[in-house]
C-alpha cells in the first residue's frame, strides 16, 4: 500500500534512531476483535444516518469499508468512482490518503491529501455528499495547499468546529502540526488564513504527523502520530496527546511540556502483534467515544489493519483506552 509522505522515505534511515516501540512497564489494551475486511490505513470512521458505519482510508481512490455493528466489515470499493483531474497536479498516479470524515449543515464532508514522495508540494481536497456513502461524493477541489517554499506540509487533514468557527489541523514532518481556519460555507481555507503552529519536535526530520483534535470538557485534545510509519513490522508509529484550553493552542502534555517543544504523553504504542499504532481519528457513537487507527499485524506479515478501542476520560480529564 502506497503512502506518499516523507515518513515512508525516511523510515529505513530513522528506525535505528527512534525510541522503542513501547515501554516495558506500560500495558496497552488490544483492539476490538474484528471480522471481514480488516485491511486499512489511516482510518476515519463515522456512524452514518442510514444506520451503517463507514470507514474511509488510504488506498485506492480513498478506500471504503462498511459495517452494521463495528465488528464485521465489508469491502465497499472507493469513495470516488474516478479521480478528479486536479489530483494529477500533485501526484502522477492520483493516489490520495489520510481522509477525514465529518457531518455538518446537512452534508457529509470528506477531506483528504494528495501529494508525492518526499515533497511538500501538496494539497488537501474536500468533497461533499448527502449520504456519506461510497460513490456519492462530489469533489469540491483543493481546500488548502502547500508549496516547496513553505515550512509545512498540507496533508493529513482533521476538521473541528470550535467557538463558532471551523478549523482544520494538518501536517506531516516539515516542522510538524499546523492549523488554519476554514470558510464554513465552502469548507476551504479562508483567504490569507493564519497558519497556526501546534506541535513539533526539536530535531529534523520532525517526525510528527496525522493530527486529530477532539473537545472534552474545557479542553481540546490533540492526538498525533509520532515516528515512522509504513514499514510493516519495522514501523515505530505511536500516538501521543496533549491538550489546550483553546483550539489553536498552546498544547501541553500532563507534565506541562509544550507540544511545540517535543512534549506529548505517550497514549498508544505497539504491543504484541499490534505494531506501529497510528493514523488515528476519534468518533462519537451512542454516548461513547472511540479511537480508530491502523496497526501492522505481526502475525500476518505486517499487513496494516483496523484498530478500534473505546476512548474514555479519567477523573483528571486525560483520555484512556479500553
Amino acid at each position: 500500500m502506497k503512502r506518499f509522505r516523507l515518513a515512508a522515505l525516511l523510515a529505513a534511515a530513522t528506525i535505528a534512531l527512534l525510541p522503542p516501540t513501547a515501554s516495558a512497564d506500560v500495558t496497552y489494551p488490544d483492539p476490538l476483535p474484528l471480522t471481514g475486511q480488516q485491511i486499512i490505513h489511516d482510518p476515519t470512521v463515522t456512524h452514518l444516518r442510514n444506520g451503517r458505519y463507514v470507514a474511509y482510508s488510504t488506498g485506492g481512490v480513498i478506500g471504503a469499508r462498511l459495517s452494521t455493528d463495528l465488528h464485521h466489515w465489508d469491502d465497499a470499493g472507493n469513495a470516488f468512482i474516478t479521480p478528479p483531474a486536479w489530483w494529477y497536479d500533485y501526484n502522477s498516479t492520483a493516489d490520495p490518503w489520510a481522509p477525514d470524515l465529518s457531518y455538518r449543515d446537512g452534508r457529509y464532508w470528506l477531506y483528504y491529501a494528495v501529494s508525492s514522495w518526499g515533497t511538500n508540494h501538496s494539497a488537501i481536497g474536500v468533497a461533499t455528499s448527502k449520504t456519506g456513502m461510497p460513490g456519492t461524493w462530489t469533489d469540491q477541489g483543493p481546500a488548502f495547499t502547500s508549496r516547496t517554499t513553505d515550512a509545512w506540509n498540507a496533508i493529513d487533514p482533521a476538521v473541528i468546529r470550535a467557538d463558532g468557527k471551523l478549523w482544520m489541523a494538518f501536517g506531516s514532518y516539515w516542522t510538524g502540526i499546523r492549523m488554519v481556519e476554514l470558510d464554513p460555507s465552502t469548507g476551504k481555507a479562508l483567504p490569507e488564513a493564519t497558519v497556526h503552529h501546534l506541535a513539533t519536535r526539536p530535531d529534523a526530520p520532525y517526525a510528527v504527523e496525522g493530527p486529530y483534535i477532539v473537545k472534552h470538557g474545557r479542553y481540546y485534545y490533540l492526538f498525533a502520530s509520532y515516528d515512522a510509519c509504513c514499514a510493516g513490522v519495522n514501523s515505530t508509529y505511536k500516538i501521543r496527546v496533549g491538550r489546550s484550553t483553546t483550539v489553536t493552542g498552546p498544547y501541553a502534555d500532563s507534565t506541562g511540556k509544550p507540544l511545540l517543544e517535543g512534549g506529548g504523553d505517550l497514549f498508544l504504542a505497539g504491543h504484541g502483534r499490534y505494531i506501529g499504532t497510528g493514523g488515528e481519528s476519534v468518533f462519537h457513537d451512542r454516548g461513547q467515544d472511540w479511537l480508530a487507527y491502523h496497526y501492522y499485524d505481526a502475525d500476518d506479515s505486517g499487513t496494516p489493519k483496523l484498530g478500534l478501542n473505546t476512548l474514555n476520560w479519567n477523573a483528571n480529564g486525560w483520555p484512556s483506552l479500553r
